[in-house]
């Protein structure tokens, strides 16, 4: 190569080389300043465009015009430096081929399409109709659209996808930009439910306490006794309303972040400790004693607090719902990983002695609101909430709950949790 042709083909190299690095930089700008999205997506193809001239200047200009006529390549590459940038965007971002397949799916994508995704049809790692009928649309030539999609397991999830196509770059591949509607849903959803729920359980205690101010404001006005006893009602009403409320507004935090589960070990026997010591002053009212059948630790992966509530309202129903002067027992095990149905699990079982559930009410259990016994749990201060709570915590940390009753023996409520790992490590064969 004469000295003449070799100067061209390092300017030609230079050239590209700083746009593919200028692109590198506005689209990095671009993402900091959080551009719309079918603005990064039209630097991102830029950025996709430059590199590609880049890559191919590497082989000289006459070679490089040689394969922009040739036919589509089997398999695009994107350039490395491409998929540092594309890798710091928080929401999932995947590029695809003329054939649509995955050529490039970011970390935040993994969790949508799982990490063996590369090279795979779209089809084969996305199920969701409405998502798939845009993509090819949009490999058929259509503008760039905006559609909505939901994944219903293992928790509910809702997202919003913009697809756009560039039709310079070889291969012509789709950028598809992926939007979590999840909480925001959630969230619409929730204040929904909270109103109509807080209206309708509220009204009862609302209306009481608002009769006894009238009555009391009447004819009772200058009845000492009977003004003692309104009081003590509305005390207990207004108890009543407090605790539903809380109870509301506990359900409603904890479904709002239900598809974000936990991460970390937590020592369930502690959790469980607590949560008795919290209620060991109610046990005694009614004679109960509660016994405890593990000393050492047992780890499961979890958040401290919302496990706490879970046992401690597994616990307070074992002893409102218990035999007065019987016994509560909380026992503790692990499944093995050969072979068992619940491999790497540990389990919290907790046991009464009251009068038992009749079995068409155990799958209602967890229903908002639903009690077996009405009459006897509001003389006892329940909202008809706490198994709701305990499902939808266990929802969020991938467990379970099992119930067991037997009319006149008594009931045991069985919480699975995912082992942690330092229960993993321990477990073995039985």
């Amino acid at each position: 190569m004469s000295d003449l042709s070799q100067g061209q083909s390092t300017a030609w190299r230079g050239a590209h080389l700083a746009a593919a690095v200028a692109a590198v930089l506005v689209l990095g700008l671009a993402v900091l300043a959080g551009a719309p999205t079918l603005i990064v997506a039209g630097l991102a193809s830029a950025f996709i465009i430059a590199g590609g001239f880049y890559v191919a200047a590497e082989r000289g200009p006459a070679r490089y015009r040689a394969t922009a006529a040739a036919p589509v390549p089997d398999a695009l590459q994107l350039p490395d430096a491409a998929q540092a940038v594309l890798e710091c965007l928080d929401d999932p971002l995947l590029l695809l081929d003329a054939a649509g397949r995955v050529i490039f799916a970011n970390h935040a994508a993994v969790s949508i399409v799982g990490p063996d995704s590369d090279r795979k049809h779209i089809s084969a790692v996305l199920r969701t109709p409405e998502l798939l009928e845009a993509v090819d649309r949009t490999l058929n030539g259509a503008e760039n659209e905006t559609v909505s999609f939901t994944i219903p397991v293992p928790v509910q999830r809702h997202y919003e996808a913009s697809l756009a196509r560039s039709r310079t770059l070889l291969g012509a591949p789709v950028l598809i930009h992926i939007r979590d509607l999840t909480a925001m849903r959630r969230a619409e959803e929730l204040r929904a439910d909270f109103v109509a729920n807080a209206s309708h359980e509220l009204r009862t205690p609302l209306a009481a306490v608002s009769g006894f101010i009238d009555t009391l404001r009447g004819h009772a006005k200058n009845d000492e006794k009977a003004r003692e006893l309104f009081l003590e009602i509305m005390s207990v009403e207004a108890g009543r309303m407090r605790r539903l409320i809380e109870d509301l507004l506990s359900l409603t935090r904890i479904e709002l972040n239900e598809h974000n589960p936990p991460a970390g070990d937590v020592d369930v026997v502690a959790v469980v400790r607590d949560a008795v010591s919290a209620l060991a002053p109610l046990a005694q009212a009614d004679g109960i004693s509660i016994a405890i059948e593990r000393e050492e630790p047992l780890f499961a992966v979890g958040d401290r607090d919302e496990l706490t509530q879970v046992f401690q309202n597994l616990v307070h129903n074992a002893i409102k719902y218990g035999r007065e002067k019987g016994h509560v027992r909380v026992r503790f095990g692990q499944f093995d990983s050969f072979g068992k149905r619940d491999s790497g699990q540990v389990f919290v079982a907790v046991e009464d002695e009251g009068e038992g559930i009749p079995r068409e009410a155990i799958p209602r259990l967890t229903e908002r609101f639903y009690r077996v016994d009405v009459k006897r749990s509001r003389e006892r201060g329940g909202t008809g909430l706490g198994l709701a709570i305990v499902k939808h915590i266990l929802n969020r940390h991938q467990g379970r709950l099992e119930i067991e009753s037997t009319l006149g023996t008594g009931s045991t409520f069985t919480v699975f949790l995912p082992a942690g790992v330092r229960s993993s490590l321990s477990l073995s064969p039985s």
